[in-house]
């Protein structure tokens, strides 16, 4: 049974539905995305959404999306959805649904009458191409599906209007036809596996209305060009797949290929498979080149999220083999970050500080699972050639000091993941010694040690003990306040006494620089002040500045972004914290955590974790519908809990 699925109480009503989304990818980092009624919410919500690096290597909306109508002895049945500038609603397909689930792929089931119509969708892994398949499960009588695809052709985030410029000549292809609006795009093919009869009757749908642009303060209105629409003539037990692509497919393939299709996929039968599935959706490849996008709708590939996500993503999913793969091209990007060349893979922000960091950490991981024998003889001499370019003081945004910790210049440009900006300045200027640069960099030195042992130089793993124990008395003295918690990050001036959750990371290392009473004070202050049941907030709201609702215009969420608001991989690492220092004491209370992520499988971006949340009750989860980070430190927090469980 589908561990995703929503009856027609639910999905007839419009406020409760019209809020859960539903995502699919391919590898090519294209998508389709809308919501269970299939009402578009969102600028980014499309049938097929593609990056176009023949543009600007951003993702552009073709296939906005596509109405299906059932007729019936003449009388037109519209199963479409859209909202309308004003507040208009048409054309109420959603009351013709009877449910909706996602096992394998989205499926809605409607019924009109004594017509019982199934739809299934699915994008194709490797290729471009949105497949939907229609079944008539019951008719008394002959119908015609007629279908009707809107058609946008712009940049995800932009809109588009009426205009004169937009081309409307088609040409007929087999099953379907091809055309494109602007010169500068490809050709969307649209076919069909059945024989159709294609209308022409161009015409601008406008004002469509897409209120998630309205409540994040943008511009939320658009036209949409429909250029026609396909007739199919069908009677019970007939299925007809329509495709969209930007490549020509063979009609009488279309059945086939959604059929391997759909027996390649893992049934969402509980929430480790559901995970599993938003794991791979986040798998990205471009030639050779195997990635981890930071998530939907608008990341790209951005060191530090792949390394933070690598091990729950890949590792703790036992997908080994892209683990490897990922880490080859990251490999390949740090050494020539390292080396001064101009990078040959597409990986955002290598040049951040703590990225060499989090790539220790993310080898530790593999090694822990592995061994470290395994793990010395495939990527210790990266992580020495990192330690040593860091010692070195050639990272041009990490100084080590002489008090053995690291240093960083972040008032004028953010260098942390707590990264938002405002009037051209970080909201969170954090600079200076920051608490999780450090916490990790103690870590890296005693992980590499292990590394140096391992390679019996006795010396130099020596030498990093010594250095790392310089580096646990200096974090100690600089960074633990009075009351136990820890500052966030300190300058010469400048002592940041707020209650912030980067301090977690002190204490869910594998080697910390706090002995166990000071890291029970520090979990204690993150329980007290920071949890959630969707993670740690970054901001106590005993602290000035507390604002936790991401809502409203870009500045105001920008202010609000990392000043209370929630964030579930925070919430794993303090899961593994409280592990880590309490044991299976805290096994149940670490399960009970969990729950909160479950109920959110339901909820929003169903089948997947939305990028975060709000830091009071109800916890509404806001931002990007996928976030990377998120997914892996909840598939790692669940193997965690095996590990403790036996």
């Amino acid at each position: 049974m589908s561990y995703l699925k929503f009856e027609k109480a639910l999905m007839t009503n419009l406020q409760e539905s019209i809020r859960k989304e539903v995502l699919l990818t391919s590898r090519s980092g294209a998508y389709a995305s809308s919501t269970v009624v299939d009402c578009n919410t969102r600028k980014y919500h499309g049938l097929l959404v593609v990056p176009m690096p023949s543009i600007d290597n951003e993702n552009h909306v073709l296939l906005s999306s596509l109405d299906a109508s059932v007729i019936q002895h003449g009388a037109e049945f519209n199963l479409g959805l859209h909202f309308y500038q004003g507040g208009a609603v048409s054309p109420n397909g959603h009351k013709y649904i009877r449910s909706f689930e996602f096992d394998k792929a989205p499926t809605t089931i409607y019924r009109v009458g004594g017509v019982i119509l199934k739809k299934e969708i699915i994008f194709q892994t490797y290729t471009e191409r949105v497949m939907i398949r229609y079944t008539i499960e019951d008719a008394h009588s002959p119908v015609t599906l007629r279908l009707r695809p809107y058609l946008a052709f712009r940049r995800a985030d932009s809109l588009t209007h009426e205009n004169y410029q937009a081309r409307r000549d088609y040409k007929e292809i087999e099953n379907g036809i091809k055309t494109t609006m602007y010169d500068q795009y490809p050709e969307l093919y649209m076919q069909t596996s059945r024989k159709n009869q294609f209308t022409y009757q161009p015409n601008w749908y406008k004002g469509l209305e897409y209120y998630k642009e309205a409540e994040r303060g943008y511009d939320c209105h658009e036209d949409l060009y429909v250029p026609g629409y396909f007739d199919i003539n069908m009677k019970k037990g007939d299925e007809v797949v329509f495709a969209a692509s930007l490549s020509r497919a063979r009609a009488a393939s279309l059945k086939k290929i959604f059929e391997d299709e759909i027996a390649d996929r893992l049934p969402q039968d509980n929430i480790y498979h559901t995970l599993v599935n938003a794991a791979w959706q986040l798998h990205y490849r471009e030639g050779e080149e195997r990635y981890i996008l930071a998530g939907f709708p608008w990341f790209k590939v951005r060191a530090r999220d792949t390394f933070i996500s690598l091990p729950g993503l890949a590792l703790a999913t036992d997908d080994d083999d892209y683990f490897a793969a990922c880490m080859k091209t990251a490999t390949k990007g740090l050494k020539e970050f390292m080396m001064g060349k101009p990078l040959t893979v597409s990986i955002y922000e290598i040049e951040q500080p703590d990225v060499m960091l989090w790539a220790i950490w993310c080898i530790q991981q593999f090694a822990k699972k592995h061994g470290i024998e395994k793990a010395s003889k495939e990527y210790g001499k990266l992580v020495l050639q990192m330690v040593e370019y860091i010692v070195a003081g050639k990272h041009i945004h990490l100084q080590p000091m002489q008090n053995g910790l690291l240093h960083t210049e972040g008032r004028d440009k953010p260098m942390t993941w707590m990264n938002s900006v405002a009037n051209g300045k970080p909201v969170v200027p954090r600079t200076g010694y920051i608490v999780e640069f450090n916490a990790l960099w103690y870590n890296a030195l005693m992980f590499t040690s292990e590394i140096a042992a391992q390679q019996k130089n006795g010396a130099l793993s020596e030498n990093f003990i010594r250095r790392a124990e310089q580096v646990k008395q200096s974090f100690q003295q600089t960074f633990i306040t009075p009351a136990g918690y820890l500052f966030d990050y300190r300058e010469e001036g400048i002592e940041d006494w707020n209650v912030r959750p980067n301090q977690i990371f002190a204490v869910a290392m594998d080697y910390s620089p706090l002995d166990t009473a000071q890291q029970k004070v520090v979990l204690d202050f993150c329980t007290r002040e920071l949890l959630t049941p969707k993670g740690l907030r970054t901001l106590s709201p005993k602290s000035g500045g507390y604002n936790p609702n991401y809502v409203g215009a870009q500045i105001t969420r920008d202010f609000a972004y990392h000043s209370g608001t929630a964030w579930p991989w925070l919430g794993g690492f303090y899961m593994e914290a409280c592990l880590k220092v309490y044991k299976r004491t805290r096994l149940s209370f670490v399960q009970r955590q969990m729950v909160g992520f479950e109920d959110e499988m339901m909820y929003h971006a169903t089948g997947t974790i939305s990028e975060l949340f709000d830091g009071n009750p109800p916890f509404h989860g806001r931002g990007a519908m996928a976030f990377a980070m998120n997914v892996a430190e909840i598939l790692r927090t669940m193997k965690l809990i095996d590990q403790y469980s036996v």
